[in-house]
C-alpha cells in the first residue's frame, strides 16, 4: 500500500469531488438510464445504452476517488522546513538559458494543475529538484531538450 500525501486543500477538494459524483451526478445517470428503460426495446435503444456507458465511466470515477482518499494522507504544513525542496514548496527557479523566471509548488499529482502552478512531485522537474537548496544549478532532461535551472527561493506554502 502507498500513501497518497496531499495538502489539506487538496484532500478537501477531492472529498467534494466524490460527493458531487455520488449525490448529483449519479442520481442524474440513474434517471436518465430510467428514462430511456421506459422508452420501451433496450436492445435498439441508443440513450439507454448510453447512459449505461455514462454509469459505468461515473462508478469508475468514484472508485478511482476512494482509493486516493483511503491512501491519502495530509501533509502538516505548519512542520514543513524552507532549508530544502519537499512536496508542497513554493520553489522560485531561473531557466539559466533564457534568465526567465518561474514560481512552481512541488504538488501530489492529484493536486497538480500547470495554470495554478502546481506541478506533479512525480515530474521530472520536481524530481530534479527534489531535495536541493537555494543557490543549487540542476540540470532537467524534458522532452524540449535539457534545462538548467538555479533555485532561487524556497518556502512552504
Amino acid at each position: 500500500m502507498s500513501f497518497e500525501y496531499m495538502s489539506k486543500e487538496g484532500y478537501d477538494k477531492l472529498v467534494a469531488e466524490l460527493q458531487h459524483m455520488e449525490r448529483v451526478e449519479l442520481p442524474q445517470v440513474r434517471d436518465a438510464i430510467a428514462e430511456a428503460r421506459d422508452k420501451g426495446d433496450l436492445s435498439e435503444n441508443f440513450e439507454y445504452h448510453a447512459a449505461k456507458r455514462e454509469q459505468s465511466r461515473l462508478l469508475g470515477r468514484i472508485r478511482f476517488k476512494q482509493r486516493v482518499l483511503e491512501n491519502a494522507r495530509v501533509i502538516d504544513t505548519s512542520r514543513l522546513s524552507n532549508d530544502c525542496i519537499q512536496l508542497l514548496s513554493k520553489v522560485e527557479m531561473t531557466n539559466l538559458a533564457n534568465n526567465n523566471r518561474m514560481t512552481y509548488t512541488i504538488a501530489s499529482p492529484h493536486e497538480a494543475n500547470l495554470r495554478e502552478g502546481k506541478i506533479s512531485i512525480k515530474s521530472p522537474i520536481a524530481q530534479a529538484l527534489m531535495n536541493k537548496n537555494v543557490g543549487d544549478v540542476v540540470e532537467v532532461r524534458v522532452p524540449a531538450g535539457l534545462l538548467k535551472l538555479r533555485i532561487e527561493r524556497i518556502e512552504s506554502i
